[in-house]
């Protein structure tokens, strides 16, 4: 099954806890702390595959997790670091961020690997603490949570060469003659659900690769028919076969079904216009196809149309050569990795405080919410270390000027605290 777009949820793993802990040995008088800190969380990483030419594999999973890092250990032993989660995708495979429609990363190199979702740190224990300045004993950290994202995933397929016509002008019988694909085809419109790809040979040697694209109608680039779901295939061909029925088989116009193409291709994107194009007139054993050839030549006499028939193999030699002429003159602009901004949490100092219908103080904002996530409750140390990290980030000021006196209830990520004034 082809599978071109997906929606997934992706995390990174959270970073272990740091320990409280303390020297415990025979000759060693007041031990002091020992307590280990935590692994790094593994982080998410994309890696392109070219044995891959689907995203079915993430059709029916749509959630992927790397895992948390360990928590620290005694004898001021560090917890291990969990190993990053690679998630394979094959070449052409596009990263948005779901939520803001941003592209992230556009996958297209052999063994590319991006980093979308980086695990969160591991807390520190408290021998580290410790060495970091800090003279309560009983103090650690949890680890900082890992990132998480909402991911959309678009394939746009790679290959030499794309075949565009309407429905029923003979695209998959093309493929089916030229390849060793086998598409399914039958005297009816849109027996072709899904690309397929097929690797084709010239007479003197060339080879290409070939996509036959779903038959467009007018107004796919509006999303009409099936047209909108695959025309995003056809920004990465190097070259366009524009295949028309010039037998008429189905009493439609070929002069007619050329201007629909272009017009379609026009909408959809611009640069879709500029790419080589190479007219095919199929059916030609039918005995409408020699009038409309002349018609069409008369009509458009700057344009090549090369003049074939599946059925009769007639011309098919002469078209591959041209192709494949035209991929050879095709001009590959260098790679150069594009910068998009990798999704990050937002890291500032930023806080909003809002009063709850009950009176409560609600205080929100990445960091706040960050800096509880990390701390460990079980502690007086920890408890007054967070309160002390608050008062400096400005929590405490700010909750005053909103009009909070002692004994109100403030609010932090869902946990509740009654606030004490201590000035």
């Amino acid at each position: 099954m082809f599978v071109d777009r997906v929606d997934i949820e992706v995390s990174a793993g959270d970073g272990g806890n740091g320990i409280i802990a303390f020297r415990r040995e025979k000759f060693v008088a007041l031990g002091g702390p020992f307590g280990g800190s935590g692994g790094k969380g593994g982080d998410v990483v994309f890696e392109v595959d070219l044995g891959l030419k689907t995203l079915l594999d993430f059709r029916y999973n749509k959630k992927y997790s790397a895992n948390n890092g360990e928590n620290g250990r005694t004898k001021a032993q560090h917890g291990k670091n969990a190993e990053d989660l690679f998630l394979k995708v094959p070449p052409g495979t596009m990263v948005y961020n779901n939520d803001t429609g941003d592209l992230l990363f556009d996958l297209t190199q052999e063994g590319q690997k991006e980093t979308v979702c980086t695990g969160g740190r591991g807390g520190r224990g408290n021998f580290e603490l410790a060495k970091a300045g800090k003279h309560s004993l009983e103090i650690s950290e949890n680890g900082e949570p890992g990132q998480s994202i909402n991911i959309r995933l678009e394939l746009k397929l790679i290959s030499d060469v794309g075949l565009v016509g309407l429905p029923s002008v003979g695209k998959s019988s093309l493929i089916s003659v030229i390849s060793k694909s086998r598409p399914k085809i039958g005297a009816y419109h849109f027996t072709t659900l899904a690309p397929n790809l097929g690797v084709t040979k010239a007479k003197d040697g060339r080879s290409f690769v070939v996509a036959d694209l779903p038959g467009l109608i007018e107004g796919a680039s509006q999303g009409k028919g099936l047209g909108l779901q695959f025309l995003r295939h056809i920004e990465r061909t190097k070259v366009i076969l524009h295949i028309l029925d010039m037998g008429s088989f189905e009493g439609r116009d070929p002069l007619e079904d050329f201007e629909t193409i272009n017009s379609e291709l026009k909408t959809y994107k611009m640069d879709l216009e500029k790419k080589d194009m190479i007219v095919v007139a199929n059916k030609m054993d039918l005995p409408n196809a020699n009038e409309n050839l002349k018609r069409f030549k008369e009509t458009y006499k700057d344009i090549d149309i090369f003049p074939i028939s599946t059925i009769t193999k007639e011309g098919i030699d002469l078209l591959l050569l041209k192709t494949a002429d035209k991929i050879d003159s095709y001009v590959e602009e260098p790679y150069e990795r594009p910068n998009y901004k990798v999704y990050e949490f937002k890291k500032e100092n930023d806080f909003e405080i809002n009063i709850l219908d009950d009176g409560t103080f609600e205080v929100t904002g990445p960091s706040i919410e960050r800096l509880f996530a990390m701390t460990n409750f079980s502690t007086y140390d920890n408890i007054r270390r967070f309160s002390n990290q608050l008062r400096h980030m400005g929590v405490d000021d700010a909750l005053i000027k909103a009009g909070v006196q002692s004994g109100d209830i403030v609010s932090i990520d869902g946990y509740e605290f009654e606030f004490e004034n201590k000035e």
